[in-house]
Protein backbone atom coordinates (compact mmCIF):
# COMPACT_ATOMS: atom_id res chain seq x y z
CA UNK A 1 0.00 0.00 0.00
CA UNK A 2 2.89 2.21 0.61
CA UNK A 3 2.86 2.84 -3.40
CA UNK A 4 -0.60 4.03 -2.82
CA UNK A 5 0.84 6.97 -0.69
CA UNK A 6 4.06 7.36 -2.96
CA UNK A 7 2.46 7.85 -5.80
CA UNK A 8 -0.88 9.66 -4.77
CA UNK A 9 -1.50 13.32 -7.07
CA UNK A 10 0.55 15.47 -5.87
CA UNK A 11 -0.98 19.07 -4.85
CA UNK A 12 -1.00 21.51 -7.77
CA UNK A 13 1.45 24.22 -7.93
CA UNK A 14 0.04 27.40 -5.96
CA UNK A 15 1.62 30.12 -8.10
CA UNK A 16 1.09 32.65 -11.18
CA UNK A 17 -1.36 30.83 -13.60
CA UNK A 18 -1.53 27.39 -12.07
CA UNK A 19 -2.80 29.12 -8.73
CA UNK A 20 -5.31 31.00 -10.94
CA UNK A 21 -6.60 27.37 -12.51
CA UNK A 22 -6.72 25.82 -8.74
CA UNK A 23 -9.02 28.51 -7.28
CA UNK A 24 -11.00 27.81 -10.80
CA UNK A 25 -11.46 24.19 -10.67
CA UNK A 26 -11.98 24.28 -6.94
CA UNK A 27 -14.89 26.78 -7.29
CA UNK A 28 -16.45 25.21 -10.41
CA UNK A 29 -16.39 22.18 -8.14
CA UNK A 30 -18.05 23.47 -4.90
CA UNK A 31 -20.42 25.25 -7.41
CA UNK A 32 -21.69 22.18 -9.03
CA UNK A 33 -21.46 19.88 -5.43
CA UNK A 34 -23.46 22.41 -3.57
CA UNK A 35 -26.23 23.18 -6.16
CA UNK A 36 -26.88 19.11 -6.27
CA UNK A 37 -26.59 18.42 -2.56
CA UNK A 38 -27.11 22.16 -1.15
CA UNK A 39 -25.24 24.82 0.00
CA UNK A 40 -25.29 23.50 3.80
CA UNK A 41 -22.07 21.39 4.75
CA UNK A 42 -24.31 20.51 7.58
CA UNK A 43 -26.61 17.93 5.52
CA UNK A 44 -23.89 17.60 2.55
CA UNK A 45 -20.95 16.09 3.87
CA UNK A 46 -19.37 16.12 0.55
CA UNK A 47 -19.64 19.85 0.28
CA UNK A 48 -17.62 19.20 3.75
CA UNK A 49 -15.01 17.55 2.62
CA UNK A 50 -14.47 19.31 -0.28
CA UNK A 51 -14.26 22.70 1.14
CA UNK A 52 -12.04 21.66 4.01
CA UNK A 53 -9.85 20.03 1.00
CA UNK A 54 -10.00 23.65 0.00
CA UNK A 55 -8.98 25.25 2.37
CA UNK A 56 -6.03 22.94 3.00
CA UNK A 57 -5.13 24.11 -0.83
CA UNK A 58 -5.15 27.19 0.58
CA UNK A 59 -7.74 28.57 -1.36
CA UNK A 60 -8.92 32.18 -0.37
CA UNK A 61 -12.04 32.50 1.49
CA UNK A 62 -14.02 34.57 -0.68
CA UNK A 63 -13.42 31.64 -3.32
CA UNK A 64 -15.83 29.50 -1.28
CA UNK A 65 -18.50 31.57 -0.48
CA UNK A 66 -18.85 32.92 -4.05
CA UNK A 67 -19.19 29.53 -5.11
CA UNK A 68 -21.75 28.46 -2.61
CA UNK A 69 -24.03 31.93 -3.53
CA UNK A 70 -23.63 31.09 -7.08
CA UNK A 71 -25.11 27.56 -5.99
CA UNK A 72 -27.87 29.45 -3.54
CA UNK A 73 -29.08 31.53 -6.41
CA UNK A 74 -30.24 28.44 -8.60
CA UNK A 75 -28.94 30.02 -11.55
CA UNK A 76 -25.68 29.87 -13.17
CA UNK A 77 -24.00 27.09 -15.72
CA UNK A 78 -25.51 23.54 -16.23
CA UNK A 79 -22.12 21.36 -15.26
CA UNK A 80 -22.07 17.59 -15.87
CA UNK A 81 -19.43 14.89 -15.26
CA UNK A 82 -18.07 13.15 -17.92
CA UNK A 83 -14.79 10.63 -17.08
CA UNK A 84 -12.65 9.58 -20.12
CA UNK A 85 -10.60 6.47 -19.79
CA UNK A 86 -6.66 5.28 -21.48
CA UNK A 87 -3.91 4.47 -21.63
CA UNK A 88 -0.65 6.66 -21.11
CA UNK A 89 2.48 5.80 -22.16
CA UNK A 90 4.55 2.76 -22.05
CA UNK A 91 0.98 1.42 -21.78
CA UNK A 92 0.00 2.57 -18.43
CA UNK A 93 -3.50 3.09 -17.16
CA UNK A 94 -5.33 6.83 -17.05
CA UNK A 95 -8.74 8.01 -15.60
CA UNK A 96 -9.65 12.01 -16.34
CA UNK A 97 -12.33 12.95 -14.59
CA UNK A 98 -13.77 16.72 -15.54
CA UNK A 99 -16.80 18.99 -14.74
CA UNK A 100 -17.64 20.29 -17.92
CA UNK A 101 -20.84 22.62 -19.38
CA UNK A 102 -19.49 21.82 -22.76
CA UNK A 103 -18.95 18.05 -23.90
CA UNK A 104 -17.86 18.51 -26.88
CA UNK A 105 -15.49 21.35 -26.12
CA UNK A 106 -14.15 19.33 -23.73
CA UNK A 107 -13.61 15.83 -25.56
CA UNK A 108 -11.95 17.72 -27.94
CA UNK A 109 -9.37 18.94 -25.89
CA UNK A 110 -9.02 16.02 -24.03
CA UNK A 111 -8.50 13.72 -27.05
CA UNK A 112 -5.77 16.53 -28.28
CA UNK A 113 -3.73 15.51 -24.61
CA UNK A 114 -3.53 12.25 -25.57
CA UNK A 115 -2.47 12.62 -28.80
CA UNK A 116 0.17 14.97 -28.21
CA UNK A 117 0.84 13.00 -25.24
CA UNK A 118 1.29 9.61 -27.05
CA UNK A 119 -1.41 7.78 -25.28
CA UNK A 120 -4.77 6.03 -26.75
CA UNK A 121 -7.90 7.31 -25.59
CA UNK A 122 -10.24 4.01 -24.78
CA UNK A 123 -13.64 3.64 -24.37
CA UNK A 124 -15.65 3.92 -21.24
CA UNK A 125 -14.61 1.02 -18.38
CA UNK A 126 -11.55 0.37 -20.32
CA UNK A 127 -9.47 0.43 -17.24
CA UNK A 128 -12.05 1.98 -14.17
CA UNK A 129 -12.06 -1.90 -13.25
CA UNK A 130 -8.39 -1.83 -12.52
CA UNK A 131 -8.87 0.62 -9.90
CA UNK A 132 -10.61 0.64 -6.51
CA UNK A 133 -12.60 3.73 -5.20
CA UNK A 134 -11.00 4.12 -1.59
CA UNK A 135 -10.83 6.82 1.13
CA UNK A 136 -7.32 7.46 1.93
CA UNK A 137 -5.74 9.13 5.30
CA UNK A 138 -2.10 9.23 6.22
CA UNK A 139 -0.97 10.65 8.92
CA UNK A 140 2.12 10.59 11.33
CA UNK A 141 1.84 7.99 13.63
CA UNK A 142 4.20 5.49 14.89
CA UNK A 143 1.84 2.64 16.41
CA UNK A 144 -0.06 0.96 13.93
CA UNK A 145 -2.01 -1.77 16.59
CA UNK A 146 -3.37 1.67 18.28
CA UNK A 147 -4.36 3.11 15.03
CA UNK A 148 -6.31 -0.48 13.64
CA UNK A 149 -7.62 -0.90 17.27
CA UNK A 150 -9.44 2.66 17.10
CA UNK A 151 -10.99 2.19 13.53
CA UNK A 152 -12.20 -1.22 14.52
CA UNK A 153 -13.77 0.05 17.80
CA UNK A 154 -15.77 2.18 15.70
CA UNK A 155 -16.90 -0.83 13.47
CA UNK A 156 -14.97 1.14 10.16
CA UNK A 157 -14.58 -0.84 7.32
CA UNK A 158 -10.88 -0.80 7.00
CA UNK A 159 -9.13 -2.08 3.28
CA UNK A 160 -5.70 -2.08 4.67
CA UNK A 161 -3.65 0.04 7.04
CA UNK A 162 0.58 0.73 6.71
CA UNK A 163 3.08 1.84 8.56
CA UNK A 164 5.85 3.31 6.34
CA UNK A 165 8.53 5.04 8.72
CA UNK A 166 6.26 6.81 10.76
CA UNK A 167 3.60 7.70 8.53
CA UNK A 168 0.38 5.60 8.75
CA UNK A 169 -2.03 5.49 5.40
CA UNK A 170 -5.25 3.87 6.64
CA UNK A 171 -7.59 2.66 3.04
CA UNK A 172 -11.16 2.15 3.16
CA UNK A 173 -14.04 2.25 0.83
CA UNK A 174 -15.02 5.45 -0.61
CA UNK A 175 -18.50 5.42 1.17
CA UNK A 176 -16.41 5.12 5.18
CA UNK A 177 -14.59 8.62 4.40
CA UNK A 178 -16.25 10.43 7.25
CA UNK A 179 -16.87 7.44 9.79
CA UNK A 180 -13.27 6.78 9.56
CA UNK A 181 -12.19 10.83 9.41
CA UNK A 182 -14.45 11.08 13.02
CA UNK A 183 -12.68 7.72 14.30
CA UNK A 184 -9.26 8.99 14.09
CA UNK A 185 -10.05 12.10 15.38
CA UNK A 186 -11.78 11.52 18.19
CA UNK A 187 -8.91 8.41 18.72
CA UNK A 188 -6.05 11.03 18.41
CA UNK A 189 -6.94 14.38 19.15
CA UNK A 190 -3.95 16.00 17.52
CA UNK A 191 -3.84 13.93 14.32
CA UNK A 192 -3.16 16.15 11.68
CA UNK A 193 -3.48 14.77 7.99
CA UNK A 194 -1.02 14.93 5.48
CA UNK A 195 -3.61 12.95 2.74
CA UNK A 196 -7.56 12.95 3.23
CA UNK A 197 -8.68 11.87 -0.29
CA UNK A 198 -11.45 10.12 -1.88
CA UNK A 199 -8.86 8.42 -4.68
CA UNK A 200 -8.88 5.54 -7.21
CA UNK A 201 -5.89 3.50 -6.13
CA UNK A 202 -4.44 1.01 -8.71
CA UNK A 203 -4.83 -2.90 -8.35
CA UNK A 204 -1.64 -3.56 -10.38
CA UNK A 205 0.92 -0.98 -11.41
CA UNK A 206 3.13 -0.64 -14.43
CA UNK A 207 6.47 0.68 -14.33
CA UNK A 208 8.11 3.58 -16.58
CA UNK A 209 11.69 4.88 -17.02
CA UNK A 210 13.59 7.19 -19.15
CA UNK A 211 11.61 8.34 -22.22
CA UNK A 212 8.16 6.72 -20.85
CA UNK A 213 8.69 8.19 -17.75
CA UNK A 214 9.10 11.61 -19.38
CA UNK A 215 6.56 11.33 -21.68
CA UNK A 216 3.96 10.45 -19.54
CA UNK A 217 5.37 14.03 -16.97
CA UNK A 218 4.33 16.00 -20.28
CA UNK A 219 1.24 13.98 -20.70
CA UNK A 220 0.26 14.93 -16.97
CA UNK A 221 1.32 19.16 -17.82
CA UNK A 222 -1.54 18.83 -20.97
CA UNK A 223 -4.00 17.09 -18.93
CA UNK A 224 -3.52 20.01 -15.67
CA UNK A 225 -3.65 22.74 -18.71
CA UNK A 226 -7.07 21.72 -19.30
CA UNK A 227 -9.81 23.71 -17.22
CA UNK A 228 -12.29 21.63 -17.43
CA UNK A 229 -9.87 18.67 -16.00
CA UNK A 230 -10.33 18.31 -12.04
CA UNK A 231 -8.63 15.31 -11.38
CA UNK A 232 -6.23 13.25 -13.08
CA UNK A 233 -5.50 9.20 -11.74
CA UNK A 234 -2.97 6.46 -13.14
CA UNK A 235 -1.11 3.49 -11.82
CA UNK A 236 2.59 4.11 -13.18
CA UNK A 237 5.32 3.98 -11.23
CA UNK A 238 8.19 5.64 -11.66
CA UNK A 239 11.31 3.72 -11.49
Amino acid sequence: MGRTYENRKASMAKTGALKTKLYSRYGKEIYVCAKNGGAETDSNLSLRRLIEKAKKEQVPGHIIDKALDKARGGGGEDFVTVRFEGFGPGNCMVIVDCLTDNNNRTFGEVRTCFNKGKAKLGAQGAVAHMFDHRAIFAFKHDDEEAVLEALMDEDVDVADIENDGGIITVIAPQTEFFKTKTALSKAFEEVNFEVEEITFVPQTYTELAGEDAEQLEKFLDLLNDCDDVQEVYHNAEIS
